[in-house]
């Protein structure tokens, strides 16, 4: 019984254990009860989102345009329009041949499907593969990043869908490309895509491509030309061989290495390849046909930017901004000698004419002879001191608040690494403003005010007026020493500081309208990119460049222009190579803008060689260009000026002052400069240096010998007049000076003098505020003649000899007395005068004169 015996304690425990268990019991449970509540509606959501998918697909799949046998071998041609939507070509036709499927060679096959599309004869219209490979990486870098399309999902694009990046386009290409495979054999997928396609330089469709640039018929095409032309189509004007060769080969050799890896050529034949040139085997470019061809030529590289969009094939309207009569000229200018006398034909020149405001291209100059827009819009070249304002002055200004009067030494200097700089006439000039020092294109104050910046904030003010630079750019950018910059690069960046500091970067498009009407706005977005004071001020300073600087021969009368020029040197090297004589150049520059229009223009040749080199007689060629092209397209437009915004402010400084201080009110105006300051930084404080008032200027002193009377007159400054009296003293032969006359006028005239004496004359300002402020005195002197004894003549007082008369009018004297001499504060000398005619008589000599006249 004992056994069974449990105590209170006892009892309680094992209770509260059933307890803990049932507890834990109905935990369990409520956790899997949970638990399937999640996998169900888990479940749930998923059969919604199938069946919703489902739906919005069979939808899609219903809207999806109908299979037209006539939009798959017949490309609809692509019609551009200028500003004024006038029709200026029509693409798509006029270069097309179209071929079957067994003039394609089996070397273009292999080369295309191995790029293109490997699993071609595999697949059914789409490729599984592919697509898995695409979701994963649109997953990690969102929807459009990477796309999965096959040969047959191309030409359904280029057939009957537009370019967006859409699920709707997506599923309604690949429901199409499913029903096109199923409707046609490969090989006449494959032709269909041959002869649609792209290959740049309107070269539409692969027989035409061959011809364009090998000069061969399709069935001709060997292993190095194939693998070229496969690799065309993703980017035409990218990869185009004639601008860019580097970068044709680099595509090319992409192909071979898919064509061997997917066992189409061996290793031996790959490598035999790569080691050729595309330029040994591409035939010479075709001459222009059309006045437009180089503007033509940008709008397909910007049309690029709208992805799976065929141009030439795709029937779409494109309205750019090309203004035809501009762009006539343009190429007259280029291609003629009616305007610039070219040194030779070689001698190339590229040029780009903006729209300040909108950024919009309005004309184009790819080159002399040039059927593409190469040498204004790609050709990368060193800017020379055409960079001064986008990577010295404008970053200064903007993050440094500098005035156009900021003062800087130009002397001896070096970079920081060590080597020194050199200006071009290999002199220095001392203390001067940035203003003068960017007019005279002056080399050491720019890398100076590069230093003050910093290197990091010179790069941040490039990059956003949308110069490509490189992540750290070092002091040589100061002056131009970097690759490089286009025309069309400069003309956008300037044109920034035209527009009030406004960045629209240069494009040819405004919009392309569908077939079906819809549209895409091509216009890029406009950026504050500096402070409108900042934009001003350069502006102002590029103005004194074309006024009174290096680009004084490219000013256009009646019209405000701001600009720089710009040049390069060649190296030690390639002078030595070519035997390039010195002082010759291999680029000149000038860009300059009005309020309405920017155009920059290059001049150089395309390669170093013997006799490529831009002597002196035609390194101005760059600024005639710019003045012809200018003159012609304002002409007969309303001008105006640059306006000034509230930001800024302008200030009278005394020349030379650092810190710059105001004049006082006897400063020279030839000591006074007019210079503009951020507002808020001009000076306050006036300069004490001028308080002594200025001394009288262009005294004259003459003798009328008919009336017998000395003019005594003077000038002085205009805005003292009010304030200063002036008082002359006068002395007879070389005796002591005494008063003679004081007054606010500005000429005496001394009636009835002595014959044949020296009469000297000291004038002096005075402060009428502040008598004991006085000028330094300005000495004159003139004799007068030797009486004639026939004419009778009334003594004069020898104890008064001259009686002060009142002031008279300035006039012209008859006088032969011409005594303009100034002496500084040195007695005049008897016969020393102006004519020279006095032979030193003495007193004496003249008081025994008069006694024979009286007897």
């Amino acid at each position: 019984m004992s056994e069974n015996y449990r105590t209170r304690q006892e009892r309680r425990a094992l209770k509260e254990n059933k307890t803990a268990k049932n507890v834990k019991s109905k935990g369990k449970s409520n956790a899997r009860k949970l638990f399937k509540r999640i996998v169900f509606i888990i479940f749930m959501v998923g059969l919604i989102a199938v069946v919703a998918g489902g739906i919005t697909a069979v939808a899609f799949v219903l809207d999806a345009p109908k299979l037209d046998a006539a939009a798959l071998e017949i490309p609809q041609s692509t019609k551009v329009y200028d500003r004024d939507k006038n029709l200026i070509a029509e693409l798509g036709n006029e270069k097309r041949t179209n071929i079957t499927y067994d003039e394609i060679p089996k070397v273009l096959e292999d080369a295309v499907l191995a790029t293109e599309d490997v699993r071609f004869y595999d697949h059914f219209g789409i490729d599984v593969f592919r697509i898995g490979g695409a979701i994963i990486a649109n997953v990690k870098n969102g929807f459009g990043s990477q796309g999965a399309s096959t040969i047959t999902q191309q030409v359904v694009k280029l057939s009957f869908l537009s370019p967006e990046k859409t699920v709707k386009r997506k599923v309604q290409e690949q429901w199409l490309a499913i029903q096109l495979d199923a409707k046609y054999s490969k090989q006449q997928i494959l032709t269909m895509y041959l002869n649609k396609i792209n290959y740049g330089n309107r070269a539409y469709g692969v027989s035409k491509a061959a011809e364009t640039y090998f000069g061969k018929d399709l069935k001709d095409l060997e292993l190095p030309e194939a693998a070229l032309l496969a690799g065309l189509p993703q980017r035409p004007s990218g990869y185009d061989p004639y601008k860019y060769p580097d970068l044709a080969e680099k595509r090319r050799n992409t192909v071979l290495s898919y064509m061997e890896m997917h066992g189409k050529i061996t290793k031996e034949q790959a490598d035999a390849v790569k080691a050729t040139h595309v330029t040994d085997y591409i035939v010479k470019k075709e001459e222009k046909t059309n006045p437009h061809d180089a503007f033509i030529d940008q709008v397909l590289e910007e049309i690029e930017q709208v992805k799976d969009l065929d141009v030439l094939s795709s029937g779409v309207s494109i309205y750019t901004t090309l203004d035809p009569n501009a762009q006539m000229f343009v190429e007259k200018v280029l291609d003629t000698n009616e305007y610039i006398k070219y040194p030779d034909d070689r001698f190339q020149t590229g040029l780009v004419v903006l729209d300040t405001k909108t950024g919009e291209l309005l004309a184009i100059g790819g080159g002399r002879h040039q059927s593409t827009s190469y040498f204004a819009t790609d050709m990368k070249r060193q800017p020379g001191s055409t960079a001064k304002p986008i990577f010295d002055y404008g970053p200064a200004i903007e993050n440094l608040q500098w005035s156009t009067y900021h003062q800087i030494v130009d002397e001896p200097h070096t970079y920081t690494n060590g080597p020194s700089v050199k200006n071009w006439d290999n002199g220095y000039k001392g203390q001067m403003s940035i203003r003068d020092a960017l007019a005279d294109s002056r080399n050491i104050p720019a890398l100076k005010t590069f230093q003050e910046v910093g290197a990091s904030k010179s790069r941040e003010f490039a990059a956003k007026l949308g110069v490509k630079v490189e992540d750290r750019i070092n002091e040589a950018y100061s002056i131009g020493g970097f690759n490089g910059m286009s025309p069309m690069d400069q003309a956008g960046a300037y044109s920034a500081f035209g527009n009030n500091g406004i960045y629209t970067k240069p494009h040819t498009i405004k919009k392309v309208v569908f077939p079906d009407g819809r549209e895409i706005d091509m216009q890029p977005e406009q950026e504050v990119v500096m402070k409108d004071y900042t934009a001003f001020m350069i502006t102002d300073m590029l103005k004194s460049v074309v006024k009174s600087g290096t680009g004084r021969s490219a000013n256009v009368s009646g019209v405000h222009i701001a600009g720089k020029t710009g040049s390069t040197n060649f190296t030690e090297e390639t002078k030595k190579k070519y035997n390039i004589p010195r002082g010759a150049l291999p680029d000149v520059w000038f860009t300059g803008y009005s309020p309405d229009y920017t155009i920059s223009v290059w001049t150089g040749y395309s390669e170093h060689g013997e006799g490529n080199y831009i002597s002196s007689k035609s390194s101005g060629i760059a600024k005639q260009v710019f003045k012809v092209v200018m003159s012609e397209i304002t002409k007969g437009e309303k001008q105006r000026d640059f306006t000034v915004p509230n930001s800024v402010v302008k200030s009278p400084v005394i020349r030379g002052s650092n810190p710059p201080k105001l004049p006082s009110v006897f400063t020279p105006s030839d000591q006074v400069v007019y210079e503009y300051f951020v507002k808020g930084t001009e000076p306050t404080e006036t300069s004490d240096q001028f308080d002594t008032i200025p001394p009288v200027q262009n005294v004259e002193v003459n003798y009328d010998n008919e009336k017998n009377r000395i003019v005594l007159k003077w000038q002085y400054d205009e805005k003292l007049l009010e304030r200063v009296s002036f008082v002359v003293n006068s002395a007879l032969n070389n005796n002591d000076y005494t008063p003679y006359w004081s007054g606010k006028e500005m000429t005496v005239t001394i009636a009835d003098p002595y014959p044949e004496s020296l009469y000297g004359f000291k004038i002096v300002a005075v402060d009428d505020t502040n008598q004991a402020n006085v000028s330094e005195p300005v000495i004159t002197d003139i004799e007068t003649s030797i009486f004639d004894p026939l004419v009778p003549m009334d003594p004069t007082d020898p104890e008064n000899p001259l009686e002060p008369t009142e002031p008279t009018v300035p006039g012209n004297s008859n006088g032969n007395g011409n005594g303009n001499d100034q002496h500084n504060n040195k007695k005049p000398k008897p016969g020393n005068g102006d004519n020279g005619n006095n032979n030193g008589i003495s007193e004496e000599d003249i008081e025994e004169l008069i006694n024979l006249i009286r007897q």
